[in-house]
């Protein structure tokens, strides 16, 4: 087992489906080094229903469900433990990836020995046509494809996609479960990591993302620091 998908799940009935049938239509891969790992941080829909009726019958898809909701940075870390890769990959579990993704990650892994950690990127598409959410995916991606140059090392460890060497994330002693929320849990991880390594950015590792509006984040936000 070479790669070790992390997922963190809470009440994602609506994008887990999708996430996963993008991982399973992955090109260019021996399905043989990898594994996925949903964590499921005590959902209250049909995540674990939908996860069952679709992918329980893999041997390499594993799902585990938290007693009790205790925030991404946790879920994430149970998953590590439970990971059997030499790489462990984070997803957010609104994601999908594209098609060689996957193979994008796993070849620069095993082409760079002294690769410890690595961050992708989102694309500027949306289906939504509100305002922020088409804003915020160019703005993104036009910060990473435009203004930074690829062969630079980039700052972040970006949780709704990153891999990591397995031993490196155990001495660090993972993401800082005090917090609750996913906001600055991976910046924190970041600096961790840029004592002594770097985080590289692969601009072929890829995932699809569907912003919300400004209100809906700015609530959760407020909600997370009050």
């Amino acid at each position: 087992m070479y790669l070790s998908i992390i997922i963190p799940a809470y009440n994602s009935e609506k994008t887990i489906l999708p996430l996963l049938e993008s991982i399973k239509n992955s090109g260019k891969i021996d399905f043989r080094e990898i594994e996925v790992i949903v964590v499921d941080d005590h959902s209250g829909d049909d995540t674990e229903k939908i996860f069952n009726n679709y992918y329980k019958r893999y041997k390499n898809y594993k799902y585990y469900k938290l007693s009790k909701n205790q925030g991404p940075a946790f879920a994430r870390n149970v998953g590590v433990k439970y990971a059997k890769g030499k790489v462990v990959l984070f997803l957010d579990a609104d994601v999908v990836v594209y098609k060689n993704t996957l193979f994008e990650i796993l070849k620069s892994f095993k082409e760079d020995t002294d690769l410890y950690a690595l961050t992708g990127v989102w694309d500027k598409r949306q289906n939504s046509h509100k305002f922020f959410p088409k804003f915020k995916a160019l703005r993104d991606w036009s910060y990473w494809i435009n203004e930074r140059d690829p062969k630079n090392y980039y700052y972040l460890f970006s949780t709704r996609i990153a891999a990591i060497n397995k031993g490196l994330f155990e001495r660090l002693g993972g993401f800082d479960t005090t917090y609750k929320h996913a906001l600055v849990e991976d910046i924190e991880l970041t600096y961790r990591i840029a004592r002594r390594y770097a985080v590289v950015f692969n601009p072929k590792g890829r995932v699809h993302h569907e912003f919300e509006d400004f209100l809906p984040i700015a609530k959760k936000s407020r909600s997370s620091f009050s």
